[in-house]
């Protein structure tokens, strides 16, 4: 009685999974391993009903051919071993459209990174090249005006005028340098730091403790100018947003790949509201990611924030490698 309950229960299963999968065959649009699964499926169900006929009823009418069973299993086993080629074939060419995706998305975004350095470089170039001449020759002017003799009033002008000059000269030093930083190019990642935190007036409130193993090594220029932009990124995020007292910045190049490390003392934030409140998270991210890099931002209130950033000075993709170890643990 169990057994014919079983077999009773089986076949309606079988029978509305089969229907199911047949009214569900326009929507995979046809596909040939959805269709050997259906036969596969009715096979199975014929099988089930061969079953209940053979054990259940009696009539030698209804004798059910030993056989039969034999060719509805080789069908179902066989319409099953080709769908489960199928799909491997198609899970590969899922995955090599997925590659080929985010592959095509990170030269789409190194194209825009690069094409904004080459604007900040020419703005920064027309700058120094254009205003700078003119304020200097300002400058000159005042200093021989101001050895002639003039009245208290007349003095007073050009002092003051003299010291707008200087002070316009001096933003646009510091303007053309946070276009695009010489010290940068010329000297390497390191310098450029370096420079950043020592000609940002800000900072000398703060505790800023960079550490590094690196000295006069240069890499890619994606690379230094992306780092570069990130590590900028990140101080003026603590300088504007955490009112942190110290910074902690550490660079490190091991076995082809650099390892930044950065926290600060500060606030704290919610890492999951940080996209809506212009913080420049998601541009951190994203410049990171056309180096095919990792990263990793933790924060909460009252802990500062910590970030961690690790990127292949040789071109592979880190975020890459690391889903296909998980994958194989």
């Amino acid at each position: 009685m169990v057994l014919k309950a079983l077999i009773i229960i089986s076949i309606i299963l079988q029978t509305l999974a089969t229907i199911a999968a047949i009214r569900l065959v326009r929507q995979t649009k046809y596909n040939s391993v959805w269709i050997l699964f259906i036969i596969a499926m009715t096979a199975m169900s014929f099988t089930r009903y061969g079953q209940y006929i053979q054990i259940f009823v009696d009539d030698s009418n209804f004798k059910v051919p030993d056989d039969l069973f034999i060719w509805l299993g080789a069908i179902a086993s066989l319409c099953i071993a080709v769908g489960v080629l199928y799909a491997h074939k198609l899970f590969t060419y899922i995955g090599h459209l997925d590659r080929q995706r985010r592959l095509t998305n990170k030269r789409i975004l190194t194209a825009v990174l690069r094409t904004e350095e080459k604007v900040r470089l020419r703005y920064s170039r027309e700058l120094h090249d254009g205003m700078g001449p003119l304020l200097s020759s300002a400058k000159m002017s005042m200093s021989v005006l101001a050895k002639r003799t003039y009245s208290p009033e007349d003095r007073e002008l050009i002092t003051s005028t003299s010291a707008v000059i200087e002070e316009a000269i001096r933003s646009l030093r510091e303007i053309s340098n946070n276009l695009s930083p010489q010290v940068l190019s010329d000297f390497g990642l390191v310098r450029g730091i370096s420079n950043f935190i020592n000609k940002s007036p800000q900072l000398h409130a703060i505790e800023v403790n960079f550490v590094t193993n690196l000295r006069k090594e240069r890499f890619d220029q994606d690379i230094e100018v992306i780092l570069y932009r990130v590590i900028c990124e990140l101080l003026n995020n603590s300088l504007k947003h955490s009112g942190c007292k110290r910074i902690d910045l550490s660079l490190q190049y091991n076995n082809d790949r650099i390892n930044l490390e950065y926290g600060d003392n500060g606030c704290g934030f919610n890492p999951k509201a940080v996209v809506d409140c212009g913080m420049g998270m998601s541009n951190i991210t994203s410049r990171i990611n056309s180096l095919g890099g990792l990263v990793s931002i933790t924060s909460s209130k009252g802990n500062g924030m910590q970030a961690s950033i690790t990127v292949s000075t040789i071109g592979e993709t880190i975020a890459n490698e690391e889903e296909s170890t998980d994958s194989k643990h």
